[in-house]
């Protein structure tokens, strides 16, 4: 069996999904290929996985007629999903959500995607995020919904010791987004500098890619630096090979800071789970799709309420209270490695793809 995904960019955490779900299957006798409409920084981390990047109709039609595939799935563009059918491909196609950006943003392109689905799809894919489930249920509740839970890959996302990449042993807040409105990076640098005020050896990490940022945001970024003072102390790395992250990860574990994540919607968070695989501690903003990473004080912590007094306040316990930020790193990574291995995904995964008529 063959399976095409489509998305427009490769880049985040559907980069790392693609990627990822190409080994799954394959393990279980599935082949599975990507299709990019535009090039990103992503594409430094395919070089073993069957790609293709192209917004030429002409290519497209190639790329669907050569690889015969037996399904094609769809990722956040309903737009897609008409235009596969209007080239030509008669299998069944899924339309699959892994983030729509806030909850307001989300609803938004459900509501108007729902007419897309029902005449071009065969059912629906999401992570079990509540907000997404609450909108295929409001928008789509008659048609065939499929929740899948992501993987992580534990292998590679393991604790590394990289001593050399923070040698003055000073705490580190890290961050991972793009400079865009759902991933609120304004909150990190506020939280940032407010920490900062009473720990002058803190330094703030950012992971992030140059090529993608709202309009203006990267101006705004760098305007906020300055106003904050953290222009010493903040230290913004782009476009990072993915096989690179976990030893940053288990280094700003390892000083004792955390990752901080203050997303206002995720439908899964790559980024927190594979902090949690590193053993590196996390406190998050109740973005729903970090849910099922995160219990508070036992795997991670939570600041509800999008403060910056709340997140001050939740930080300085976990950079004071060492047996619990030990405790939550042992905990955390359990969790990771007990509920999203790749195998499961791949039986969850067969499991949809029977629904819909096809078997290996």
């Amino acid at each position: 069996m063959k399976l095409l995904f489509t998305y427009f960019i490769p880049s985040g955490g559907i980069e790392t999904l693609n990627r990822l779900r190409y080994h799954a299957l394959r393990a279980v006798g599935i082949e599975s290929h990507a299709l990019y409409l535009w090039n990103g920084a992503g594409t430094q981390n395919m070089a073993d996985i069957p790609h293709f990047v192209t917004n030429n109709d002409f290519e497209i039609i190639d790329v669907l007629k050569s690889g015969s595939y037996d399904a094609v799935i769809v990722i956040c563009d309903h737009l897609m999903l008409q235009r596969i059918r209007g080239l030509g491909y008669k299998g069944p196609v899924l339309y699959e959500a892994q983030g729509l950006g806030t909850r307001e943003d989300a609803i938004g392109t459900i509501a108007f995607a729902s007419t897309f689905i029902r005449a071009y799809a065969q059912g629906v894919v999401s992570p079990p995020t509540s907000h997404m489930m609450e909108l295929f249920q409001h928008y789509l509740g008659d048609f065939p919904r499929f929740y899948v839970q992501n993987m992580i890959d534990t292998q590679q996302f393991s604790h590394h010791a990289a001593p050399w990449l923070n040698p003055a042993g000073a705490p580190i807040l890290g961050w991972i987004g793009r400079l865009e409105h759902n991933k609120n990076w304004r909150l990190y640098l506020r939280i940032l500098a407010a920490l900062a005020a009473n720990r002058p050896d803190l330094t703030g990490w950012i992971f992030e890619d140059a090529f993608i940022a709202g309009p203006g945001e990267r101006e705004a970024f760098n305007a906020m630096v300055q106003e904050l003072g953290l222009q010493q102390r903040l230290v913004v790395r782009s476009n990072m090979p993915h096989s690179h992250m976990p030893y940053y990860l288990s280094a700003i574990g390892d000083s004792g800071g955390m990752l901080l994540s203050t997303s206002y919607a995720e439908g899964f968070g790559y980024a927190v789970a594979e902090a949690m695989s590193c053993r590196c501690p996390v406190l998050s903003t109740d973005s729903d799709g970090v849910r099922c990473f995160i219990d508070h004080n036992r795997t991670g912590k939570f600041f509800v309420s999008r403060t910056v007094q709340e997140a001050v306040a939740e930080a300085n316990e976990l950079l004071d209270n060492r047996s619990l930020a030990e405790r939550m790193r042992t905990k955390a990574q359990q969790h990771i490695r007990t509920h999203f291995s790749p195998g499961r995904y791949a039986a969850d995964f067969i499991n949809v793809l029977a629904a819909i008529g096809l078997h290996r």
